[in-house]
C-alpha cells in the first residue's frame, strides 16, 4: 500500500483515503479577481478539496528577450508576452485576499510557482503545499530549494522521461518525503492517445513508497475516472466558467457541471473499488439461496455403496444440500441411506463428507 502523506492540514492522501481533487484554475480567471472568486466558490461547489493557481514573479520567470517578444496570438492580452503575463497576474495583496477568500469558503488554496521567488511567495502565503508545474520537474536546483521549506509537494511530470522522474525522486527523497508525483502529458488540449494512463502503474511500481496522482488536460470526464480507477491518489483538472472565452487553457478545462460530475464519479468509483478480498457477501444471500447448486443423486443410489463422479450431478435444488463446487469430494464415499434418482445429497448422507483426511 503507498505511503500516506498529510497533503494539507487533517487531509491524508494515499492508502485508502478519497483522491484529492484539484481544481486548477490557473490562469483562466483573465486577470480579474472577481472571476477567481467566483471560480474558487465554484470548485468548492463542485466538490473539489482545492482551488489552484499559477503564480509568477514575472521577471524572475522570463529573461527580457521573452518578455518583449511581439505576441499576436488570439490569445492574447497584451502586444508583447510581457505585457499578457502580467494582465493575468494577480499581485501579492491580491492572492492574500483570494487566499482569505477560500479559507471563509473552507477549500484549499495553493499555486504552482513558476519561479523560485513565487515559491517564496507562496511559503509566505502559507499554502497547505506547493505544487511544482511540469516545466519545473526537471528544474534540481528549484526542486531542492522547494523541498527544503517542508512543505507537501505535488510534482507533474509532463515532458519528462522515466529517467527524469528517477532523479527527481531521488532528489526529493534527500530533503523532504512528503510528496506525490502525478503523470501528465503537457497537451492542451490533450489526445486520448497521448495520455498514458499506464505510466501510473508504472510509477506505482517505481515509487511504491509514496502516492501517485494524475494531471489531465484532456476533454471531458471518462480517462481521468480511470486514472482514478488505476489507483491515481490526487487528480489535477483545469476548470473554467466558459469555455469560449479567450485563453489557450480553456479548451481543455471542465467547466462547472462537467466538474461535479467527474467527482460524483470518482466518489462512485471509490466505493466501486471496494476490498480486494474476493468471498461471497451479505448482499449475494438471497440469489445464492434462490440459484445456488447443490450436489444430487443422478441415479438410484442404494445404501452402503461407494460414490462416483457418474452417480452425481449438479442443479438447483430444493432443499439445498451439498454445494455443487464439493462434488468431488464426495467421490469415494460412502452413502449412510438410499438416496433416489433427482435427490439432493445432504451432508449426514455421506460417511465423512466435509471430515480431512489424517496426516
Amino acid at each position: 500500500m503507498p505511503l500516506e502523506i498529510e497533503l494539507c492540514p487533517g487531509r491524508m492522501i494515499g492508502g485508502d483515503n478519497p483522491c484529492f481533487v484539484i481544481a486548477e484554475i490557473g490562469q483562466n480567471h483573465q486577470g480579474d479577481i472577481e472571476i477567481a472568486k467566483k471560480m474558487i466558490k465554484m470548485a468548492k461547489c463542485c466538490g473539489a478539496d482545492c482551488a489552484k493557481f499559477q503564480k509568477s514573479e514575472i521577471e524572475n520567470r522570463f529573461n527580457k528577450k521573452a518578455l518583449c517578444r511581439p505576441y499576436t496570438s488570439k490569445n492574447s492580452w497584451g502586444k508583447t508576452y510581457g505585457e499578457h503575463k502580467h494582465h493575468l497576474e494577480f499581485n501579492h495583496d491580491q492572492y492574500r485576499e483570494l487566499k482569505k477568500y477560500a479559507d471563509e469558503l473552507g477549500i484549499f488554496l495553493t499555486a504552482s510557482g513558476m519561479d523560485g521567488m513565487a515559491v517564496d511567495f507562496l511559503h509566505e502565503l502559507d499554502v497547505p503545499f506547493f505544487k511544482v508545474a511540469s516545466a519545473d520537474a526537471g528544474n534540481y536546483p528549484y526542486l531542492v530549494n522547494t523541498a527544503k521549506k517542508g512543505r507537501p509537494m505535488v510534482v507533474s511530470s509532463g515532458m519528462q522521461s522515466m529517467d527524469t522522474m528517477r532523479q527527481v525522486y531521488k532528489t526529493l527523497k534527500q530533503h523532504n518525503t512528503n510528496f506525490t508525483i502525478l503523470q501528465c502529458t503537457s497537451a492542451y488540449p490533450l489526445d486520448p492517445e497521448d495520455v498514458n494512463l499506464r505510466v501510473i502503474t508504472e510509477y506505482q511500481k517505481e515509487f511504491p513508497d509514496i502516492p501517485i496522482g494524475y494531471s489531465g488536460h484532456e476533454t471531458g470526464i471518462s480517462i481521468s475516472i480511470a486514472a482514478v480507477a488505476l489507483g491515481a491518489k490526487v487528480l489535477e483538472r483545469h476548470v473554467t466558467l466558459d469555455k469560449t472565452w479567450k485563453g489557450s487553457d480553456h479548451g481543455a478545462s471542465l467547466e462547472p457541471a462537467e466538474l461535479k460530475e467527474l467527482i460524483c464519479n470518482i466518489r462512485l468509483i471509490e466505493r466501486a473499488l471496494g476490498s480486494s478480498l474476493k468471498r461471497m457477501l451479505p448482499c449475494e444471500k438471497s440469489c445464492h439461496d434462490k440459484l445456488g447448486k447443490s450436489v444430487v443423486a443422478k441415479v438410484n443410489i442404494p445404501k452402503g455403496t461407494t460414490l462416483t463422479l457418474e452417480m452425481l450431478t449438479v442443479k438447483v435444488a430444493e432443499p439445498m444440500g451439498v454445494s455443487g463446487k464439493d462434488i468431488y469430494e464426495l467421490v469415494g464415499k460412502t452413502v449412510t441411506k438410499d438416496l433416489e434418482e433427482d435427490q439432493t445429497i445432504l451432508p449426514d448422507a455421506v460417511d465423512e463428507y466435509g471430515k480431512k483426511d489424517a496426516c
